[in-house]
């Protein structure tokens, strides 16, 4: 399955609602998901950290349906070719 899957998916069961509520309002319900996120990390709940990350990825992308963003197209025209900065597989940049 690609990503160009997943997100057609959230368009078919969300992207109603999610056209309804705007990209902004669904830009701030990622934002609480990715902070959910966080704090099932830092309470070390393995379960609760894989419920939060899917979470995480449908409202990332349902805001990118919103906003008219092909995700797969932009994180490979970034990624597709390795590092952005250095060009490489794997990244040479010096570590930060």
């Amino acid at each position: 399955m690609s990503l160009a899957y997943f997100q057609k998916l959230m368009a078919e069961t969300y992207l109603e609602r999610d056209l309804k509520r705007g990209a902004d309002k669904t830009l701030l319900w990622m934002m609480s998901e990715a902070g959910e996120v966080a704090d099932a990390f830092l309470k070390k709940d393995l379960e609760q950290l894989k419920n939060e990350v899917s979470d995480l990825l449908a409202w990332l992308l349902s805001f990118c349906n919103v906003a008219g963003i092909d995700l797969e197209d932009a994180f490979l025209e970034k990624y597709g070719r390795g590092c952005p900065q250095c060009g490489m597989k794997p990244c040479t940049c010096n570590f930060r």
